[in-house]
């Protein structure tokens, strides 16, 4: 699951309820036991609530969905680099692929790490040069002793991992944040467009504070300084609690509806809500808070008519975390654009309709080079 302001707030509640649960069971269990509840149905209905709390996954992933034909795993190469940052942090980059292949960086949205690209890697390396990195803080590369969560700290790392990538010029592809990384990049390394980045593939992603373009707007909006702020931070400092919370969740099933929501349709496979859940349990909360605070401060409406290189924007056409207005935007502001619209796909359409995306982008990087 991609972490989104819109659905941080859901996914705490849902945590919240997991304690409930869970803390339900064991006084109902208690009270059991010392006679103040008396009869077999509070024995059953504690057990039950107990048990639900460290197994429900069993039973309600294969209710929500069919395993499909090839399901993603979590996937590495044994090609790596570690690049050491000045801020302390060290990047995760992997090689997929051709060395004399185009080479196309994949940048990955918040929450989950570079395994995200698993059908990408999969379907583009045979002849594409692909290079993955894990955001700082994700995955195997470790985060910053300062703390600095910033979009434009990313992009600074995103210009370490291009001058990597050989001598051929790059195409830097992004989903979720990691199109606002790539946006981000393209304003801080005006003159590495055209000459080292030969285009860009902006997936399901915004150009402004994502508050802005997700469902319900107006009122996240309303409610981020109120609300949703304040509850980041204090995810920030009790963030060994909420990561519990966010594993209880993912062993009761609680946190594949907050998947689902956020990111599918519904034409998802077992596997890949299964992928992804895990995936979304695996971030510190307290570096996905960060990072979530970060991105309120995101604008790159102006750099948008100075990209002087060509644009794919893809879009999920039922996307509620970037709605398609956005792609939308983007695609009227971008002087060299083209846009391709994955039908069904949510947020996590490069996962539900991996197909469909990697022609598009195999389509667009042959064009390109």
């Amino acid at each position: 699951m991609i972490f989104m302001p819109h659905n941080f707030l859901l996914v705490w509640l849902f945590q919240l309820l997991s304690v409930g649960v869970l803390g339900g069971g064991i006084y109902i269990l208690y009270e059991w036991y010392e006679r103040e509840l008396v009869g077999t149905p509070y024995l059953v209905a504690g057990l039950v609530m107990f048990l639900w709390s460290f197994g429900g996954h069993f039973i309600s992933l294969p209710l929500l969905r069919r395993p499909g034909a090839e399901e993603p795993k979590f996937m590495r190469s044994k090609t790596v680099q570690r690049l050491p940052r000045p801020d302390g942090s060290v990047l995760q980059v992997e090689f997929f692929g051709p060395e004399d292949g185009q080479p196309i960086i994949l940048s990955h949205g918040w929450g989950p790490n570079s395994t995200i690209w698993y059908y990408a890697k999969r379907q583009l390396s045979d002849r594409f040069r692909v290079i993955v990195w894990d955001l700082p803080g994700l995955g195997k590369s470790t985060k910053p002793k300062n703390n600095d969560h910033s979009i434009e700290k990313y992009a600074r790392d995103l210009e370490a991992v291009v001058a990597i990538a050989g001598d051929k010029p790059v195409i830097l592809v992004g989903h979720s944040m990691g199109g606002m990384i790539n946006l981000t990049f393209c304003r801080l390394f005006p003159e590495q467009l055209g000459s080292r980045v030969a285009g860009l593939i902006l997936v399901d992603t915004t150009y402004t504070n994502p508050v802005k373009t997700c469902i319900f707007s107006n009122l996240v909006r309303k409610l981020q300084k109120p609300l949703i702020e304040p509850v980041l931070y204090l995810t920030i400092v009790l963030w060994p609690i909420f990561w519990l919370m966010t594993w209880l969740s993912y062993l009761n099933g609680s946190l594949y509806i907050t998947v689902e929501l956020s990111g599918f349709t519904g034409t998802e496979t077992r596997g890949q809500l299964s992928f992804a859940g895990l995936l979304s349990a695996l971030g510190s909360p307290g570096v996905l808070a960060r990072g979530t605070l970060a991105m309120f401060n995101f604008d790159e409406t102006a750099t948008l008519a100075t990209i002087n290189v060509p644009v794919l924007v893809v879009c999920g056409n039922s996307d509620i975390a970037t709605k398609p207005v956005a792609s939308d935007r983007m695609k009227a502001e971008l002087p060299y654009s083209e846009r391709v619209t994955l039908k069904p796909g949510g947020h996590m359409a490069l996962m539900e309709q991996n197909q469909q995306f990697a022609e598009a982008v195999s389509t667009f990087c042959a064009g390109c080079s």
